[in-house]
């Protein structure tokens, strides 16, 4: 079991962080661990950083596997699920390590009686939707890749096992999570690693019944998407990528990735045959 207690510093919650070997998991964990008491578990051996923020509570293993699902899973108080490949590749390796490490999570969670789970969701499952003016919370899943597909189906997972369980859980639709703004449509999009912060934080305490979907992007003046359903959790997000507006050039690009949600996923560009070999 996880203690409640860090040295001189009284954590709030026991945290599992899935992917905390990973870039989100990494900034997430550094600035967690004063508040909660953090346990990761990755397929990779956890940077020095991250194996001091977990103060070595820390699994190497997947989480696909529900024999290790099951041991991450029991003693803490909530699980944030950020594991899984980051960028599109072939359907099998999708499904994998999104879908059932999804599902593994939340029958460990079952087992155990951990209520809550935030999952790092993409703005990908609902990437081929065309850009209006301000993207809701209620738009239907139209995934542009085989990642978003994912996302959608695991997001699907969170709603079976709050009906038939009572888990609730924030499917958090990150957009550009960056230290700061690369494009022009990140000046839309970008979620400082503050701001991602801000909304785990919320995302933890807020009273959610069932299943939440809110968008993960900061207070920026150009958003797209719409952040009342994240301030209706308490996530009030500060940062704005209107400050770096001037250092980032404009693009050929830029048009064709600001005309669908998923930006570049959205292209052919991003277009993998769905298995690996072919028959």
């Amino acid at each position: 079991m996880l203690g409640g207690a860090r040295g001189d510093t009284v954590c709030g919650m026991r945290i599992l962080i899935t992917g905390a070997s990973g870039h989100i998991g990494g900034v997430l964990a550094t600035r967690l661990r004063d508040e909660h008491v953090i346990r990761g578990v990755d397929l990779s051996p956890p940077p020095a950083d991250v194996s001091d923020a977990t103060g070595g509570d820390f699994v190497v293993g997947d989480c696909s596997d529900p024999a290790v699902a099951h041991r991450v899973v029991d003693g803490v108080d909530a699980v944030v699920h950020l594991a899984g490949i980051a960028t599109e590749t072939d359907l099998p390796a999708i499904l994998s390590t999104h879908v059932e490490t999804t599902a593994a999570l939340l029958d460990a969670m079952v087992s155990h009686g951990v209520a809550r789970m935030v999952y790092a969701s993409s703005n990908h499952a609902v990437g081929m939707t065309p850009r209006c003016t301000l993207l809701t919370d209620d738009v239907p899943p139209r995934p542009d890749t085989f990642y978003g597909v994912g996302k959608v189906a695991a997001e699907a997972l969170l709603a079976l096992y709050a009906d038939r369980f009572g888990i609730s859980s924030v499917a958090m639709r990150i957009g550009s999570f960056l230290e700061r703004p690369e494009t022009r449509r990140g000046l839309s999009t970008w979620l400082s690693y503050e701001d991602c912060t801000r909304m785990i934080r919320a995302a933890l305490t807020a009273d959610v019944d069932g299943v939440t979907a809110i968008y993960g992007i900061s207070n920026n003046t150009d958003a797209w998407w719409d952040l009342e359903p994240g301030r209706a959790l308490g996530y009030h997000p500060r940062d704005d990528a209107a400050a770096f507006a001037d250092s980032i050039p404009t693009r050929p690009e830029d048009d064709i990735e600001g005309a669908r949600v998923g930006g570049p996923f959205a292209t052919k560009e991003f277009h993998v045959p769905p298995f690996s070999e072919a028959p």
